[in-house]
Protein backbone atom coordinates (compact mmCIF):
# COMPACT_ATOMS: atom_id res chain seq x y z
CA UNK A 1 0.00 0.00 0.00
CA UNK A 2 1.85 3.00 -1.16
CA UNK A 3 1.56 6.77 0.01
CA UNK A 4 1.10 9.91 -1.93
CA UNK A 5 3.39 12.94 -0.93
CA UNK A 6 0.73 14.14 1.51
CA UNK A 7 0.65 10.32 3.19
CA UNK A 8 -2.28 9.36 1.70
CA UNK A 9 -3.28 5.65 0.24
CA UNK A 10 -2.63 6.25 -3.80
CA UNK A 11 -5.00 3.76 -4.28
CA UNK A 12 -8.01 5.69 -2.30
CA UNK A 13 -6.97 9.26 -3.71
CA UNK A 14 -6.99 7.72 -6.98
CA UNK A 15 -10.66 6.99 -6.45
CA UNK A 16 -11.44 10.22 -4.51
CA UNK A 17 -9.68 12.29 -7.36
CA UNK A 18 -12.02 10.36 -9.78
CA UNK A 19 -15.03 11.24 -7.55
CA UNK A 20 -13.99 14.63 -7.25
CA UNK A 21 -13.82 14.88 -11.17
CA UNK A 22 -17.35 13.83 -11.44
CA UNK A 23 -18.48 16.13 -8.98
CA UNK A 24 -16.56 19.12 -10.84
CA UNK A 25 -18.72 17.97 -13.82
CA UNK A 26 -21.77 18.54 -12.59
CA UNK A 27 -20.30 21.84 -10.72
CA UNK A 28 -19.71 22.71 -14.67
CA UNK A 29 -22.61 22.36 -15.80
CA UNK A 30 -24.60 23.55 -12.78
CA UNK A 31 -22.92 26.41 -12.83
CA UNK A 32 -23.50 27.32 -16.64
CA UNK A 33 -27.35 26.64 -16.42
CA UNK A 34 -27.42 29.15 -13.36
CA UNK A 35 -25.80 31.88 -15.26
CA UNK A 36 -28.32 30.96 -18.47
CA UNK A 37 -30.75 31.85 -15.77
CA UNK A 38 -29.66 34.87 -14.58
CA UNK A 39 -29.12 36.17 -18.23
CA UNK A 40 -32.34 35.04 -19.38
CA UNK A 41 -35.12 35.15 -16.37
CA UNK A 42 -38.09 37.14 -17.00
CA UNK A 43 -41.36 37.96 -15.07
CA UNK A 44 -42.69 39.37 -11.93
CA UNK A 45 -39.55 38.21 -10.03
CA UNK A 46 -36.72 39.44 -12.37
CA UNK A 47 -34.94 41.35 -9.79
CA UNK A 48 -35.03 39.33 -7.18
CA UNK A 49 -33.90 36.19 -8.94
CA UNK A 50 -31.88 37.99 -11.41
CA UNK A 51 -29.50 38.98 -8.26
CA UNK A 52 -30.26 35.34 -6.55
CA UNK A 53 -29.13 33.58 -9.64
CA UNK A 54 -25.86 35.63 -9.63
CA UNK A 55 -24.94 35.21 -6.07
CA UNK A 56 -25.22 31.80 -6.68
CA UNK A 57 -22.87 31.25 -9.74
CA UNK A 58 -20.33 33.26 -7.95
CA UNK A 59 -20.40 31.13 -5.09
CA UNK A 60 -20.65 27.76 -7.76
CA UNK A 61 -17.32 29.26 -9.05
CA UNK A 62 -15.56 29.08 -6.18
CA UNK A 63 -16.24 25.62 -5.01
CA UNK A 64 -15.31 24.84 -9.35
CA UNK A 65 -11.65 26.23 -8.15
CA UNK A 66 -11.41 24.47 -4.65
CA UNK A 67 -12.56 21.10 -6.14
CA UNK A 68 -10.47 20.96 -9.02
CA UNK A 69 -7.55 22.84 -6.18
CA UNK A 70 -8.30 19.48 -4.32
CA UNK A 71 -8.06 17.12 -7.03
CA UNK A 72 -4.29 18.35 -7.84
CA UNK A 73 -3.49 18.37 -3.59
CA UNK A 74 -4.49 14.63 -4.06
CA UNK A 75 -1.72 14.09 -6.82
CA UNK A 76 -4.19 14.09 -10.07
CA UNK A 77 -5.32 16.18 -12.62
CA UNK A 78 -8.95 17.98 -12.82
CA UNK A 79 -11.08 17.15 -15.44
CA UNK A 80 -10.97 20.51 -18.35
CA UNK A 81 -12.86 19.84 -20.96
CA UNK A 82 -16.78 20.50 -21.47
CA UNK A 83 -17.08 17.51 -23.37
CA UNK A 84 -15.76 15.33 -20.05
CA UNK A 85 -18.80 17.81 -18.04
CA UNK A 86 -21.30 16.87 -20.21
CA UNK A 87 -20.20 13.08 -20.60
CA UNK A 88 -20.02 12.71 -16.58
CA UNK A 89 -22.45 14.89 -15.54
CA UNK A 90 -25.65 13.55 -14.03
CA UNK A 91 -27.37 17.63 -13.53
CA UNK A 92 -28.63 18.17 -16.94
CA UNK A 93 -27.61 20.93 -19.14
CA UNK A 94 -30.23 23.40 -19.37
CA UNK A 95 -31.49 25.42 -22.13
CA UNK A 96 -33.43 28.66 -22.78
CA UNK A 97 -34.97 28.98 -19.06
CA UNK A 98 -36.74 32.45 -18.37
CA UNK A 99 -39.32 30.93 -15.93
CA UNK A 100 -38.19 31.82 -12.45
CA UNK A 101 -40.17 28.53 -10.72
CA UNK A 102 -38.74 26.21 -13.34
CA UNK A 103 -35.15 27.62 -12.64
CA UNK A 104 -35.99 27.09 -8.88
CA UNK A 105 -37.05 23.81 -9.33
CA UNK A 106 -33.56 22.71 -11.63
CA UNK A 107 -31.69 24.19 -9.13
CA UNK A 108 -32.96 22.10 -6.29
CA UNK A 109 -32.58 19.42 -8.23
CA UNK A 110 -29.40 20.21 -8.90
CA UNK A 111 -28.84 20.25 -5.20
CA UNK A 112 -30.20 17.19 -4.73
CA UNK A 113 -27.68 15.52 -6.75
CA UNK A 114 -24.70 17.23 -5.80
CA UNK A 115 -25.47 17.07 -2.15
CA UNK A 116 -25.57 13.51 -2.47
CA UNK A 117 -22.74 13.09 -4.32
CA UNK A 118 -20.65 14.80 -1.30
CA UNK A 119 -22.10 12.58 1.08
CA UNK A 120 -20.49 9.60 -1.06
CA UNK A 121 -17.35 11.77 -1.09
CA UNK A 122 -17.35 12.12 2.60
CA UNK A 123 -17.46 8.57 3.32
CA UNK A 124 -14.45 7.84 0.57
CA UNK A 125 -12.42 10.91 2.06
CA UNK A 126 -13.29 9.66 5.68
CA UNK A 127 -11.98 6.13 4.83
CA UNK A 128 -9.01 7.30 3.18
CA UNK A 129 -8.35 9.90 6.20
CA UNK A 130 -8.28 12.65 3.82
CA UNK A 131 -9.32 15.21 6.50
CA UNK A 132 -9.34 18.04 3.60
CA UNK A 133 -11.75 16.61 1.50
CA UNK A 134 -13.74 15.43 4.34
CA UNK A 135 -14.02 19.55 5.27
CA UNK A 136 -14.38 20.75 2.06
CA UNK A 137 -17.66 18.41 1.67
CA UNK A 138 -19.09 18.64 5.29
CA UNK A 139 -18.69 22.80 4.77
CA UNK A 140 -20.49 22.35 1.12
CA UNK A 141 -23.34 19.82 2.51
CA UNK A 142 -24.05 22.15 5.88
CA UNK A 143 -23.70 25.19 3.27
CA UNK A 144 -26.43 23.51 0.79
CA UNK A 145 -28.89 21.72 2.87
CA UNK A 146 -29.75 25.56 4.25
CA UNK A 147 -29.91 26.99 0.69
CA UNK A 148 -31.98 24.25 -0.30
CA UNK A 149 -34.21 25.01 2.13
CA UNK A 150 -34.76 28.18 1.58
CA UNK A 151 -35.21 27.50 -2.32
CA UNK A 152 -38.05 25.06 -1.73
CA UNK A 153 -39.51 27.62 0.69
CA UNK A 154 -39.15 30.14 -2.11
CA UNK A 155 -41.49 27.53 -4.20
CA UNK A 156 -44.08 26.43 -1.70
CA UNK A 157 -42.70 23.22 -0.44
Amino acid sequence: MGKNFIGLDTEKTAKLADSLNDLLANYQIFYMNVRGYHWNIKGNDFFELHVKFEELYDDLLLKIDEIAERVLTLGHRPAHAYSTYIERSEVPEKRDVSDGKEAMENIVDSFAKLIGKQRELLSLAGDAEDEGTVALMSDYISQQEKTVWMYRSYLGH
